[in-house]
């Protein structure tokens, strides 16, 4: 059985230029979006992180659309050493209300070594409350915090990606909005970009760009978020920078096991 999904990965990695940007009849078939990724540590840290850490590895962007009564999309970004989670691992995760993109729910934490953390956060919007929870290697904290008076719109991460492959035809202009982290919101812009060409596992992909970067006044976000999506109408992020102070990270998509991106559109 390993030596049949080792073959099939393999199968699938070497599939990518003639079939991960071309039509899909499975987009049309299963509620699961799922793109992997190859990353690596951007920068002179590298060199210092890399007696800590792995500064290369595998991600993972799982996407699984609602279907019938629930309304809950799920996305989970795990980032992981290259042989797998128990070397260490970032993970993000989220779920968005598809009726008016909500973000409903909110985690991020990782492992490397000894250090351990991980924060969920779910928003209760009825009683304007977000219930947060974080786990360390020294503690467990819970707390309440009181939500705006005024409603407004919650993004982290993950659903800041989805609001942008929604809206990458009709965002012309930077837009101001905030992201949440690590419990706290922060006031940051979408920036568009220009229209470019990446080129990935040999093959030419038209993508555009988009940053998320903080914005002047107000709380600092001390980190960033660029993404480049394909021109194609699934959008897909073919590159993700993450940013987080003086680290930078970057995923280049490596294969396509199953994309649904036209249910989320339809609905």
């Amino acid at each position: 059985m390993n030596m049949i999904r080792r073959s099939f990965a393999v199968l699938m990695l070497l599939a990518v230029p003639a079939s991960a940007f071309a039509a899909d009849a499975r987009c049309n078939d299963t509620n699961l979006e799922q793109l992997r990724y190859a990353w690596r540590l951007k920068g002179g840290v590298r060199l210092i992180a890399g007696l800590f850490f792995p500064t290369k590895g595998v991600g993972n962007l799982r996407t699984t659309y609602p279907v019938g009564a629930d309304h809950a999309i799920h996305s989970e970004l795990l980032i992981t050493a290259p042989n797998g989670k128990q070397d260490g691992f970032y993970a993000y995760e989220s779920q968005i209300d598809d009726r008016d993109a909500k973000t409903l729910m909110t985690y991020h934490g990782y492992a490397w070594g000894k250090k351990a953390r991980n924060e969920r956060t779910v928003f209760d919007y009825t009683k304007r409350l977000a219930r947060i929870r974080k786990e360390t290697t020294e503690e467990v904290e819970n707390r309440v915090k009181k939500l705006p008076d005024t409603p407004v719109e919650t993004r982290d991460v993950l659903t800041a990606i989805y609001f942008l492959r929604q809206h990458v035809d009709t965002l012309k202009a930077p837009m101001q909005t905030s992201i949440y982290s690590d419990g706290r919101e922060y006031p940051v812009i979408f920036r568009p970009g220009e229209k470019s060409t990446l080129t990935i596992e040999g093959r030419g992909v038209a993508v555009r760009q988009f940053d998320i970067v903080d914005a002047p006044g107000g709380r600092k976000w001390q980190g960033g978020v660029k993404v480049w999506l394909s021109t194609d109408e699934r959008r897909i992020p073919v590159r993700i920078e993450i940013s987080q102070s003086i680290a930078s990270m970057q995923l280049d998509l490596q294969s396509i096991d199953s994309c649904a991106f036209k249910v989320a559109e339809r609905r």
